[in-house]
């Protein structure tokens, strides 16, 4: 909303209307007669910090510095003029000055130890004054609100600095009050940040146990995956499913959306792949109709998913794969040429009534397969470039004599190295060469 308040660091408050625009006080002048003993003892003795020293150079024709309190919005600061000036004339009378505490006797106790000089000690004050108070459907009269006047209760000191400055020291039981709602608003806070943070960590640590642990043992074929999330947690994801009779389930795919929401249906799809992956036997569009199914009763509206489920027979080295939306994987052929595997159905959990075509290739000794996400390929570069497929299919002829693992990390290396700015998407590869 545009006239909604926005509070600073340092307490104060910043309107986004321009018919309240924003005003504080930045500073008080206060003249002193020597900043170096003005600095100490504003510094050391009142605990102040030194916002700016101009102590070396000159502004306007003046030296000073200027001060703050720990948690103030408004600074001190600290001149010393000619001895000549009208100024000069103004050290050491009334500032009419005050600093606000919580407790004035703890900050009486705290700066008399250090040798702060009391012109008045902490003593209690209570002030009455009138105020209109208003009822519902009605205003109260000046002498009916005079019968019901408030209590203004806070305690008072005065000090004064080196040069006799005076400053008046003061509490409210209204601040002190608001101080300590601040200060438990700001626990509260601190505490349910360092919950998430902690949630977020235990949800990272579950996520990582979900991605393949083992991998499943081939003749004919070196595999290997990874996933480098951009958040803690995120939604590619990538499997190996033994599937028996000497086959081999490859799986990637990309969740709709980013962080926790897109690491639970992540979950579910893998939870769905894996309990279904005993009717792939010979039937991978069955098994994929049911993940899609299940995926569309288990999510919310809007929620999709796209995969790569490719199916290895060891023994034939034949590949049977569906496509469901999914980036078109890469079959760099031995002779340096490339098949590119494309989409065989749309998305999994949009539609309930659902199906996919199956397509199948040969695999043949020294051909290296690549299944990844668009972490890879739409990569950005600073001059707004991508990656991109091409960029992809060059790394893996260049360093196609690797092995899979190797030429995993030298892909993935390669794009951080093309962008190196904060990763924005999750990087998801599989490797796998043909022996």
């Amino acid at each position: 909303m545009a006239g909604s308040p926005i509070e600073w660091a340092d307490g104060s408050v910043v309107r986004l209307d321009r018919r309240d625009p924003y005003l504080r006080l930045q500073s008080v002048t206060i003249f002193v007669r020597d900043l170096d003993r003005s600095v100490d003892f504003y510094v050391k003795q009142l605990g102040f910090q030194l916002v700016f020293d101009a102590r070396s150079q000159e502004f306007a024709g003046r030296h000073f510095v200027t001060v703050a309190p720990p948690d103030g919005t408004a600074n001190l600061t600290l001149v010393a003029p000619e001895r000549d000036s009208d100024q000069h004339k103004l050290i050491g009378r009334y500032t009419q000055v005050t600093f606000v505490t919580e407790d004035v006797l703890a900050k009486f106790r705290e700066w008399s130890a250090r040798g702060v000089r009391f012109l008045v000690n902490p003593r209690l004050k209570r002030l009455k004054y009138p105020v209109r108070v208003q009822t519902a459907g009605s205003a109260a009269s000046s002498s009916e609100a005079a019968e019901h006047p408030p209590i203004w209760g806070g305690v008072f000191a005065r000090f004064k600095d080196p040069d006799g400055n005076s400053f008046s020291l003061v509490s409210f039981d209204e601040v002190t009050h608001a101080v300590e709602a601040q200060r438990r608003a700001i626990a509260e806070k601190i505490e349910t940040e360092r919950r998430a943070a902690q949630e977020l960590a235990i949800a990272k640590q579950v996520q990582a146990r979900l991605f393949p642990q083992t991998l499943p043992p081939l003749k004919t074929l070196e595999y290997a995956g990874i996933c480098r999330q951009a958040r803690q947690v995120g939604g590619d994801y990538y499997d190996f499913l033994d599937l028996g009779s000497e086959r081999l389930g490859f799986v990637i795919g990309d969740i709709s959306g980013k962080g926790i929401a897109a690491a639970l249906l992540m979950a579910n799809l893998q939870a769905n792949l894996r309990s279904q992956s005993a009717i792939a036997v010979d039937q991978p569009q069955r098994l994929l109709r049911s993940v899609n199914q299940l995926f569309c009763e288990n999510t919310t509206d809007g929620a999709f998913a796209t995969l790569f489920f490719a199916e290895y027979d060891d023994a034939t080295r034949r590949l049977r794969y569906a496509n469901c939306g999914h980036l078109a994987a890469l079959l760099l052929r031995c002779n340096d040429s490339i098949e590119r595997l494309e989409s065989t159905a749309t998305v999994l959990g949009v539609f309930k009534r659902w199906d996919c075509e199956i397509s199948e290739t040969q695999i043949s000794p020294g051909d290296i397969l690549a299944l990844y996400t668009d972490g890879i390929t739409e990569s950005f570069n600073d001059a707004g470039e991508q990656f991109g497929e091409e960029r992809l299919a060059e790394a893996l002829c260049r360093d196609r004599t690797l092995c899979s693992d190797d030429l995993l990390n030298t892909i993935v290396d390669k794009v951080r190295q093309f962008s190196p700015r904060e990763q924005q998407d999750d990087i998801t590869l599989i490797i796998a060469k043909s022996l």
